[in-house]
Parts: C-alpha cells; structure tokens; sequence
C-alpha cells in the first residue's frame, strides 16, 4: 500500500518568488502554486512564467507539487492548462468543477497534449453545484484516463455563494462537507479542507483542523507557513493509533487467523474493516517517517 500524506497543503501565489523558493523548505505535505484568486488580472502571465520556471527548478524534495490553473473559458485557462501539462507538476488543481465535463473537458485536453502520465488532476469543490454534482464528479476517478485523484473543498467560495454565514463550528459548511467526502471515499478519492482566514489565531486553528479530522478529511489547506506544523500534528497519527492498528495486523497475521473474518485483540471485537484501516494508518505513519528523514520516529 502506497500513501502519500496530504495533511498539510499550502497555497502559493505564483507572482510571489520569495514565497515559491521558501516553500522549498516548509514541512508542508504539498504546495498549490495559485495562478487564479490570489493573483491579479494584470500578473497572471508574470504567474505563470514564474509559476512554471519553478516547477522546472525543481528542489521542492518529497513536497507534491500542485499548480491551480485559471479556469478553461477565461482568457488565462488554456493557456495556463498547456503551461502546467508542460512543467509536469505532481498534478494540476482544477478550479470551480461544478460538473463531471469540468474534469473530463480537462483531461481530454491533457491526454491530447500527450502529457507525463504522473500527472494527476484534482478537483475543486467550492460551488453549490459542485456539491449537488460530487458524487458525479467523484465517479470520474476510477477512469484512468480523468487522472482524479483529489477533492479540494473551497469553503470560503462556498459560503459566498450560498449567502451562509461563516461560523466558528462551522455549522453551515458541515453537511456540504459530509456529502463531498463520502461521494470522494465512495470512489476511492482523496479530500483535503478548505483555508482559516485568521492565521494568527492558532487554537481556532487547531480546533478547526481538528473537526475536519473529526469529519474524515486527508489534510486541510493552508494560506500561512505558520499553519503547517500544528496541521502536520493534528493530522497524524498519533503513537497510540499506530501502535493499534499494528496489533491489529500482526494478529491478523497469526495463522489462525488468516482465513477469519473477525478476531479479539486484547478484548476488542476487530473486524477484516478494521484491518483495512489499520494498514493504511500504518502506510501513512511509513511515509511520513520516510519524508522526515530523521533517524527517530515522529511519533
């Protein structure tokens, strides 16, 4: 089982070069270096040269390189689409899918370009028809040739849109959280949250990373550096979570256990489901100690 951790993914203006080449050394799981909303009209082709010349430079170390293209039918979209395909991030963010032909209208243009097969494509989320549509869109993944991998909620454009109110419990967004993650989980998808505006406020912070844990979700996006090291926290596993879920392979793994569909592990009923869970905690819990580089264990 291979796993990439998305914990922490921090969004890049891609007209700022101090930002581009300090991302080099953040601890972020993966950087989005935006061409869309934070880059003005009068920038956006500075931000795609300067965007794609970095991608090119490389240096970024184990980081997934995400760059977020302006939309296709905007004067920029095509452009930037053919740009990306040519600096061959580890995947190009699609902004406002509203519909299952946002992705494969992209990927068309993707495969007729011959693009690098790592390419990935991941979809934002962040219109109410996005959200009536996710199980649609989310059905585009087990296509290989859509190349979706991933789910980014747009929470800020969401509450925008639907005229809710924006909430410290986020009662609101709640249920159009829930139904973009289980539409993604249903095909196999990844789902990262949306931004905390208020980067200085760290408990609100936490808190909020927390509840998206709560929900299910991968890893959340970040609009700060100083977001990245208590959101690389609350979404990892803890040391009493690995430690579970490796009892539960090893005693899986017991030959009188291989052919059972339910066993008791110090006193707890665990079923082939629980299995499942446990190696892919292990899985992620292996690839971040790997990305750490160090000779102890995060944990």
């Amino acid at each position: 089982m291979v796993m990439r951790p998305r914990r922490s993914v921090l969004y890049l203006p891609g007209d700022n070069e101090r930002a581009l080449e300090k991302a080099r050394s953040l601890p972020a799981d993966a950087i989005i270096i935006d061409l869309e909303d934070s880059v003005a009209p009068a920038n956006k082709e500075k931000a795609r040269n300067q965007a794609t010349d970095a991608i090119h430079e490389a240096g970024f170390g184990s980081r997934e390189v995400v760059l977020r293209v302006n939309p296709i039918e905007t004067p920029w979209g095509m452009a930037d689409l053919h740009a990306a395909i040519a600096a061959v991030p580890d995947a190009i963010l699609v902004p406002k899918v509203s519909t299952p032909g946002d992705i494969t209208g992209t990927a068309k243009v993707v495969k007729a370009a011959e693009a690098d097969p790592r390419i990935r494509l991941w979809a934002m989320i962040e219109t109410p028809m996005g959200i009536i549509n996710a199980r649609e869109i989310a059905a585009c993944g087990p296509d290989p040739d859509n190349r979706l991998a991933c789910f980014v909620l747009g929470t800020n454009d969401l509450l925008k849109e639907s005229r809710a109110l924006a909430s410290s419990n986020r009662f609101a967004v709640v249920p159009w959280l829930a139904m973009t993650l289980v539409a993604a989980r249903a095909y196999g998808l990844d789902v990262i949250d949306g931004v905390y505006n208020d980067f200085k406020d760290d408990l609100g912070f936490r808190a909020e990373c927390e509840h998206g844990r709560t929900l299910g979700m991968d890893g959340k996006t970040l609009i700060h550096p100083s977001q990245v090291i208590p959101c690389n926290e609350v979404f990892s596993p803890t040391g009493d979570e690995i430690a579970w879920a490796r009892k539960i392979i090893k005693s899986f793994e017991e030959p009188e256990n291989a052919r059972k569909g339910v066993i008791t592990v110090e006193g707890r009923m665990v079923e082939r489901l629980h299995l499942v869970m446990a190696k892919r905690v292990a899985a992620i819990a292996e690839a971040i100690n790997a990305r750490s580089k160090v000779e102890e264990p995060w944990f």
